[in-house]
C-alpha cells in the first residue's frame, strides 16, 4: 500500500513563493523515487491576503490546517503592512494555536559550504537548538501606561509554565538520546539574573536528568554559550534553552553553518501537526529576481520529511544538498550563487533522480 501525506503549504510573502515552489520540486521527485505520495494543498495566508481583505487567520482555518499531516511555509512578512502584525497574527499564532511547542533547528555545516569562523570545518560545526516556541517574552504579556507621555511606562512579561518548560526539556533529553552522537544536553540560559524563570529551568532540568543517566549535561548562560558558538562550536551535541534566547542563539548558528540561505527549522507539536520553513526572511526587495537561495526551504522539506519518519526520502533530499554545495553553488549569498533559483532547483531534483551519495 503506497503511504499517502496531506501537505499543506504557505508560500507567504515576498520570495517566499519562489523557494516553495524549489521545495515542492523537490519533494515531489523525492517521494516518486520512494513511492510515497504527498497531496500538496496551497493557503494564501500573508501579506497580500491581509491588504486585500483585512484577513490574517480566517475563521475555521487552524482547524483545517489541523487535518494535514504537515505544513510548509515559505515566508511571512510584507513591505506594506507594518513589522509585528503578520509575524504575531500569522506566525505566532500559528505556533501557539497548534500548540508547537518546539522550535527544531539544526546547525549543520556541509562540506564546501563556507563558515566565517576561522579554521572551523564541518567536523565542528553539527549540533541542534531545541528553543522553546510557546511561552517566554513571545507571549504578549504586558502592556504600557501613560503611553505617548514623557512618563510612559512599557512592561513586557516573561511567561514561563512548569508543564510548558518540562514537556520541552522531555523532548530535548529524548532528542538527544535518539540523536544518538555525544548525547550531551546544554541548557542555555541566564540564572545569575533572571533567577525566577531560569531557576525553574534548572530544577526541572536536573529532576529529568535523573531518568536520563546515559545523557551527559551541562549549563551554560546566553552569553557564554553565543561565545561558545563562535569560538568552539565543537563543544555543543544539543542545546535547549528558551524563546527568547533561542531566537537569538539560532541565528548565531545559522551564519555559522553558511548564511540564512542553507538554514532551516521546523516548529513541532510531536502529537498534532508540524511546520517547517527557512529560517530566513520574505526579502521582499528580491521578489520575482528568481535570484534567492532556495536550498532553505528545500532543507525544510527534508526536516518536514524526517518528522514524519520518511528517512530514505529525506535522506535523497539532504544528499542532493550536500552535493549542490560541494559542486555547483559554492557562495550561497543572494547575487553571488552563480546560478538562480529555479536552476539550483533543477539541479537539486537531477541528483534526487541520480540517487546514490
Amino acid at each position: 500500500m503506497v503511504k499517502s501525506y496531506k501537505i499543506a503549504l504557505i508560500p507567504g510573502d515576498g520570495t517566499g513563493p519562489e523557494v516553495v515552489a524549489e521545495a515542492v520540486k523537490a519533494l515531489n521527485t523525492a517521494a516518486e523515487k520512494e513511492s510515497i505520495q504527498l497531496e500538496m494543498t496551497p493557503y494564501d495566508l500573508g501579506g497580500d491576503r491581509y491588504l486585500k481583505t483585512g484577513e490574517i487567520l480566517p475563521t475555521g482555518i487552524v482547524d483545517e490546517l489541523q487535518e494535514f499531516d504537515s505544513i510548509l511555509l515559505g515566508a511571512i512578512g510584507h513591505p506594506d503592512v507594518k513589522p509585528g502584525v503578520l509575524e504575531k497574527g500569522l506566525l505566532l499564532e500559528l505556533r501557539f494555536q497548534l500548540d508547537q511547542y518546539i522550535n527544531l533547528r539544526p546547525v549543520i555545516l556541509y562540506p564546501g559550504v563556507d563558515t566565517p569562523l576561522k579554521d572551523k570545518g564541518p567536523e565542528d560545526i553539527d549540533f541542534v537548538v531545541v528553543r522553546e516556541n510557546t511561552e517566554g517574552l513571545y507571549t504578549g504579556g504586558g502592556g504600557f501606561l501613560r503611553k505617548g507621555t514623557p512618563h510612559e511606562v512599557a512592561v513586557q512579561e516573561s511567561i514561563s509554565t512548569r508543564d510548558g518548560v518540562e514537556r520541552c526539556l522531555r523532548y530535548a533529553f529524548d532528542y538527544c538520546r535518539r540523536r544518538n552522537k555525544r548525547k550531551k544536553l546544554t541548557l542555555c540560559g541566564k540564572t545569575n539574573v533572571l533567577t525566577y524563570a531560569f531557576d525553574l529551568w534548572e530544577r526541572v532540568f536536573h529532576e529529568i536528568a535523573k531518568e536520563y543517566p546515559e545523557v551527559e549535561t551541562d549549563y551554560a548562560h546566553v552569553d557564554a554559550t553565543s561565545m561558545w558558538m563562535i569560538k568552539n562550536p565543537e563543544w555543543f551535541d544539543v542545546i535547549v534553552t528558551d524563546n527568547m534566547f533561542g531566537d537569538i542563539i539560532t541565528d548565531i548558528g545559522a551564519i555559522i553553518q553558511g548564511g540564512l540561505g542553507i538554514a532551516a527549522g521546523g516548529n513541532i507539536n510531536p502529537n498534532g501537526v508540524s511546520m517547517f520553513e527557512p529560517i530566513g526572511g520574505s526579502a521582499p526587495k528580491y521578489t520575482g529576481k528568481n535570484v534567492i537561495n532556495p536550498l532553505a526551504c528545500i532543507g525544510a522539506a527534508q526536516l518536514m520529511l524526517d518528522h514524519l519518519n520518511e528517512d530514505a526520502t529525506a535522506r535523497r533530499i539532504e544528499s542532493a544538498v550536500k552535493k549542490v554545495v560541494a559542486n555547483d553553488v559554492k557562495n550561497l549569498s543572494v547575487g553571488k550563487m552563480g546560478k538562480t533559483t529555479s536552476e539550483i532547483g533543477d539541479i537539486v531534483v537531477s541528483y534526487i533522480q541520480q540517487g546514490g551519495e
